[in-house]
Order: C-alpha cells, then sequence, then structure tokens
C-alpha cells in the first residue's frame, strides 16, 4: 500500500481518503478548490459536497484529518455565521405543514402519494447573516404517514390544521 499511497491511514473511511485525493488531484492539475455543490463531479464524486461537508463536520474529524484538510488542500472549517441553523420540531413542524397547504391550494386535496416530494415555493429563510432564502424540499407523503401513525400524540391545534386541509387520517 505505501508504494500505491504513502496517505493511506486504513483505519480512515476510504469514501474520505478516495475525494481527499480527488480533490488534491484536482488542485495538482492546476484546478480550484470546488466550493459549490454539484459542479465539480470526478468519478462519481461531489467534491464539493464533499468539501462543505468537511468544513461544516470540522469537529467529527480527527486531528491529523484537519491538519491535511487545512495544509495540503487549503480548507478550513466553516465560519460559525455560515453553519446552518438547527430546526426545532415546531419549526420542522411549520415547514411541513406549509408543504402541505401548498399541495393543498396546488390539488385541491391532501391525498399525496407516500413518495411525493414538495418544493417549497419561495424558500425558507436560513437564520444566516444575509438572511438569504434557500429553497426547501419536503418529503410530505412520507411525512403525511409518519403524521398519520402518530396521530394519537398531536396536539388539538396541530390536528385541527391538518383536519382544514382534508387530512385522510
Amino acid at each position: 500500500m505505501e508504494e500505491i499511497d504513502p496517505g493511506w491511514c486504513p483505519v480512515w473511511d476510504t469514501g474520505w481518503q478516495r475525494c481527499f485525493r480527488l480533490v488534491q488531484n484536482l488542485l495538482q492539475d492546476g484546478g480550484v478548490l470546488p466550493v459549490v455543490v454539484g459542479k465539480v463531479i470526478v468519478q462519481g464524486e461531489d467534491l464539493g459536497r464533499w468539501v462543505a461537508a468537511q468544513r461544516h463536520g470540522w469537529e467529527q474529524l480527527l486531528p491529523a484529518q484537519q491538519w491535511l484538510l487545512e495544509n495540503v488542500l487549503g480548507i478550513e472549517p466553516a465560519e460559525e455565521a455560515e453553519r446552518p441553523v438547527k430546526r426545532t420540531q415546531d419549526t420542522m413542524w411549520a415547514l411541513n405543514l406549509r408543504a402541505a397547504q401548498q399541495y393543498h391550494t396546488r390539488e385541491g386535496h391532501l391525498r399525496v402519494p407516500r413518495k411525493h416530494v414538495e418544493h417549497l415555493e419561495g424558500g425558507v429563510a436560513v437564520g444566516r447573516q444575509n438572511g438569504a432564502e434557500e429553497p426547501v424540499t419536503v418529503r410530505l407523503g412520507t411525512w403525511l404517514d409518519n403524521v398519520r401513525k402518530r396521530a394519537d400524540r398531536l396536539t388539538e391545534q396541530r390536528r385541527a390544521d391538518l383536519n382544514h386541509l382534508g387530512m385522510r387520517w
């Protein structure tokens, strides 16, 4: 193994090491560090997504991995303002309910196929410094199925909100 890749570490995830080498090769070949998700795909790997995951998951990396990212690839941890805001259960409920309302307005009913995905129009404000809105995709069919299974634990208000949309229990 030493001859093939002197930096190989059998303890680390092979996918991590593969993406590390792909980014390293890209930079050595004169490319720039990929920072946009979906823009640089090499051998089936979305390198922009991988770089973003390293920056946002910095605390979960081993010190040696952090060192390699900083000193070999020039990747730094994400600033606090860049990190996505964790959504509370109430926030997630409101987001899913908004998707259900959008579907109901468009279709006139709430008989949503289990695999249906709803793309929220107008996006959602994401607590970042610039207050930008980002598009959000909600797995509405799955959410409604899960809500039906937990109907006995819903508050009266949540049940009423869904009943207003014609929820089939």
